[in-house]
């Protein structure tokens, strides 16, 4: 008997930009919401942050219309699509490798003789931030990379696809950068930090079997490791992390190979 694929195909119907133009207009209201009221839901992290939802409610919303419901249904079970990934030892880059270049940021800022207070972050809060990114990781990647990332990599490659949409979503979140009031230096150096970290989840997505799961998980950590930076965000330069972590998509792209970021292409 034949298996039937649980992914959300046949992708060449995909329209990557329909998804980007979509996710776009339904972030809108969260941003007139956060420019109008001026909260921060914590440190860094304004209402406009609630555009985590909007990546994957774009994708619903388009599976929906183009392939029937049991394709949104498919779509839903990628958030928990930890049965892809084959090669567990993976789940070490996932959920290791942002704690690790950020606790390196911190080692350069002391180097380099900068004023950082030492970390201080209880186990508690640091659960409840796992769980709360994880979640709103799971809102984003479930657009990002269940939707649109595969039809990019069979058009442009892993790299030059993870370099466009690491584009995408540095410019998704500069209205909510602007509502917190990050210098137009602080986001530019920002930017490339993100940019160099969506190559990095490409290859992570790639290598576990295009997880959705798996690759929230590294986004998820992404931003545990930011707010306990070193006392809920506080210090936090992407100057240093951005060259850091372009370093390391360099070392992947150079290692794994800039057409799959990946030792074996996943089908």
């Amino acid at each position: 008997m034949t298996e039937v694929p649980i992914a959300t195909e046949p992708r060449h119907r995909r329209s990557w930009l329909k998804f980007v133009v979509l996710t776009f207009a339904l972030a809108i209201p969260f941003w007139i919401l956060g420019g109008a009221i001026g909260y921060q839901l914590l440190p860094g992290l304004p209402v406009a942050a609630l555009t985590f939802v909007c990546p994957g409610l774009a994708a619903l919303i388009l599976v929906r219309r183009e392939d029937g419901s049991a394709s949104v249904n498919a779509l839903l079970r990628r958030a928990f699509d930890y049965e892809r990934i084959k090669q567990k030892g993976w789940y070490a880059p996932a959920l290791l490798l942002n704690p690790v270049i950020i606790l390196f940021s911190y080692v350069v800022l002391r180097l380099v003789g900068t004023t950082v207070p030492a970390p201080h972050m209880s186990i508690q809060l640091a659960l409840a931030l796992s769980v709360m990114f994880f979640v709103g990781a799971l809102g984003e990647e479930l657009g990002w990379s269940g939707f649109a990332i595969d039809p990019m990599q069979d058009r442009w490659g892993a790299l030059r696809a993870g370099l466009l949409l690491g584009a995408v979503w540095a410019v998704f979140h500069f209205v909510a950068l602007a509502q917190v009031h990050r210098s137009l230096e602080w986001i530019a150096w920002w930017s490339l930090w993100t940019v160099s970290a969506r190559v990095i989840m490409v290859w992570i997505y790639n290598n576990m079997g295009k997880s959705v799961f798996g690759v929230a998980l590294f986004h998820a950590a992404s931003n545990v490791s930011w707010q306990t930076f070193p006392i809920r965000g506080s210090f936090f330069d992407p100057r240093v992390a951005s060259v850091i972590t372009i370093l390391v998509a360099i070392i992947v792209t150079a290692v794994w190979g800039p057409r799959t970021l990946s030792v074996r292409p996943n089908r």
